[in-house]
């Protein structure tokens, strides 16, 4: 395992493990961080401060959580506890550091190219949540300090943006057509506050709404 820190521009986050690999690989991972039994509120619903959402205030304001850990490397630190998870899980895999703006972001990919990190991922990359709220945890416990740092393992997350730049588009092309409320499917915090920057992009409004599971992105016209 290697890992390799970058810096970029800025750029425009109750899990089931997908299968007994990743479940048990997330409670090694639990574990050794201190995680409590009960996997933590999705730190994004907090830290991208649902307040810029429209009406309600949704997903599109970015937070201001002091996130650089103070004197330790949050981002270091993130990676180290996801190397000892992977040779916990006995998987391989390349760690790549990211800061993007006023953002970490952690990228795990296999080192020949291989799938063996999937089950990693999980369906609708449940498990990628779960393991990128272990990773807030692990910098927590060592800093005290929040983190909104991204965690992404074999590409999930870039195909992921690629995806719902296409659903944000057919919403936004439907929406000046008819003229009517377009509803899309249910997301986590982390993807409605991508969908709404692309929404701001094309001079739409969004908002998010439900609760729970079913908190989805609405786009308008105003």
């Amino acid at each position: 395992m290697s890992q390799m820190q970058t810096e970029h521009p800025v750029e425009s986050e109750d899990v089931q493990p997908a299968d007994e690999t990743a479940e048990q690989t997330v409670e090694a991972a639990g574990s050794s961080a201190g995680a409590p039994s009960e996997p933590l509120v999705d730190a994004d619903d907090t830290d991208d401060t649902e307040g810029g959402d429209g009406a309600e205030g949704g997903d599109g304001a970015e937070g201001g959580d002091g996130a650089d850990g103070g004197d330790m490397d949050e981002g270091d630190i993130a990676a180290d506890y996801l190397e000892e998870l992977l040779d916990i899980a006995d998987l391989d895999g390349d760690i790549d550091i990211e800061i993007r703006g006023d953002r970490t972001f952690i990228s795990i990919v296999a080192e020949e190219g291989g799938d063996e990190l999937n089950d990693l991922v999980g369906p609708q990359g449940e498990v990628l949540d779960a393991l990128q709220e272990l990773s807030r945890l692990a910098v927590l416990t060592a800093t005290g300090e929040r983190t909104r740092l991204v965690l992404d393992i074999a590409g999930h997350r870039e195909r992921r943006q690629v995806e719902l730049k296409k659903q944000a588009d057919d919403a936004i092309a439907e929406v000046r057509e008819h003229g009517e409320d377009v509803h899309l499917e249910p997301m986590s915090a982390y993807e409605r506050k991508i969908v709404h920057d692309f929404v701001a992009e094309a001079g739409l409004v969004s908002e998010s709404e439900g609760e729970g599971k079913r908190r989805h992105v609405v786009v308008s016209a105003s």
